[in-house]
């Protein structure tokens, strides 16, 4: 078995993981490139294997980090199947054409206002692309041992994380490696933690958090926290989420944040009529999460979502206290771009991250204490309290990591760390090295080994 890192080297996204055996091509995740121009810039470039070479991809689930590049591959030739959780693939059917719609919207606003720098711009793909990749899918059950090539036998353990997410173990006669996916918390608002890993001869795990721990706080304490003073200013909570996991959170604590008493009524609204649709996803999966029926429910109870593109726009024009969350989660594009421009200059309002903040990303450069970030070709000041509540994270933390790595029923004879910035991924390796004694390294882009 000869393995190839195709991606999440050096940096959280680009998940992509080739797999060679008996003449055959397995791609383990088929992730996009986000954040930093210099990793966004290898979308765009020829791919190393002829995408019609690559006989199936399995998906470890359904975040564009790890699921967002599989329309470029069908665009390019694909033709195989792709193996998934039926949750992975129904939220893959929100995701990937919502995906090919904004790229499509974006390249038209530049176009139309001339602020790129190619003429004409064009999408990576177009949400046409999206739909042609969903014909692909191929459900798998969490448990059930399937063959995606032949000689090669995969099973799927639930990860936590998001819904339908799974590490993914890979067999063939001679080895074993095991990949661990984004792993889960064992206290997630929303998500089980994530199952005990099965024993394997070579691990890959991730390592967003490899070099932190969350703090113990209640988010419920700090979100309202934010809320509360940002409502005394008279101002706008602008939340940036992912609109599937994230969102779905958000709008649970701000149900139970306003059953509570613990804020204001204030009006609140969901931009990301995608959100409101994969909110259903998780009702039609209660046995995947931890809400009850009625929990499930009262998701999105008290939040209006936004449709139309004239009521988003309208949006922009509050001058009083209102909760808006819109998508994209890093502020690296979507409808919340237009939020951030009309509200991130006044002092009175706010900006709430709830999730990892990828290097080169917008939302990493907010966090990170920007005065301006440059959106649609303009330079707009950041005026507006910035908070990020990392206890809203679905990130294993650095402990959460190495439970995970302890829980191994035998020692692997070699780790790898991935899907992390450097930093992060080499701390998690010195852990993992001091702890078990076990061989371990991070691996460069395009790095390739015999198994």
């Amino acid at each position: 078995m000869r393995l190839t890192f195709l991606g999440a080297t050096g940096t959280v996204t680009g998940s992509k993981y080739l797999l060679e055996h008996g003449g055959r091509r397995l791609l383990v995740d088929a992730g996009l490139y986000q954040g930093l121009k210099q990793l966004r810039l290898r979308n765009w470039d020829a791919f190393p294997v002829e995408p019609s070479q690559i006989d199936a991809i399995v998906l470890t689930h359904a975040h564009l980090d790890h699921s967002g590049f599989l329309p470029r591959l069908v665009q390019r030739g694909f033709r195989g199947r792709v193996y998934a959780t039926a949750p992975t693939r129904e939220l893959c059917g929100l995701m990937l054409p919502d995906s090919g719609r904004l790229l499509e919207e974006e390249a038209d606003y530049a176009n139309r206002h001339g602020f790129s720098k190619h003429h004409p711009a064009l999408p990576l793909y177009t949400e046409q692309d999206a739909r042609d990749a969903l014909h692909h899918f191929t459900p798998t059950a969490v448990s059930d041992v399937f063959e995606p090539i032949p000689g090669v036998r995969v099973l799927f353990r639930r990860a936590g994380h998001l819904l339908g997410a799974v590490s993914a173990r890979v067999e063939w006669d001679g080895g074993s490696l095991l990949f661990s996916g984004d792993l889960g918390r064992g206290d997630d608002l929303l998500m089980r933690p994530p199952e005990l890993p099965d024993a394997a001869d070579t691990v890959i795990v991730e390592s967003t958090y490899g070099d932190r721990v969350h703090a113990q706080v209640d988010p419920l304490a700090e979100l309202a926290a934010v809320i509360n003073r940002t409502a005394a200013r008279g101002g706008v909570v602008v939340i940036p989420s992912f609109a599937v996991g994230r969102a779905q959170a958000l709008m649970y604590c701000l149900h139970l944040l306003r059953e509570q008493r613990r804020i204001p009524d204030l009006p609140a609204f969901l931009n990301s009529p995608m959100a409101a649709d994969a909110t259903r996803i998780y009702r039609s999966h209660p046995t995947e999460h931890r809400l009850t029926p009625e929990q499930c429910e009262s998701i999105g109870r008290e939040v209006r979502i936004v449709s139309s593109i004239e009521e988003s726009k309208r949006l922009n024009e509050m001058r009083y206290p209102t909760i808006i969350i819109s998508a994209s989660g890093m502020a690296s594009g979507g409808r919340v771009l237009h939020h951030l421009k009309a509200f991130a200059p006044d002092h009175r309002n706010s900006i709430v991250f709830a999730g990892y903040q990828a290097a080169g990303t917008r939302g990493a450069a907010i966090v990170g204490g920007a005065p301006s970030v440059k959106i649609h070709g303009q330079q707009v000041p950041i005026r507006a309290e910035v908070a990020q509540l990392d206890s809203m994270s679905a990130h294993a933390d650095r402990n959460e990591l190495l439970a995970w790595i302890a829980a191994l029923p035998a020692a692997p004879k070699r780790v790898f760390v991935t899907h992390g910035e450097p930093v992060a991924a080499d701390s998690l390796r010195q852990a993992i090295e001091e702890r078990h004694r076990w061989p371990c390294s991070v691996p460069e882009y395009r790095d390739t080994l015999e198994l």
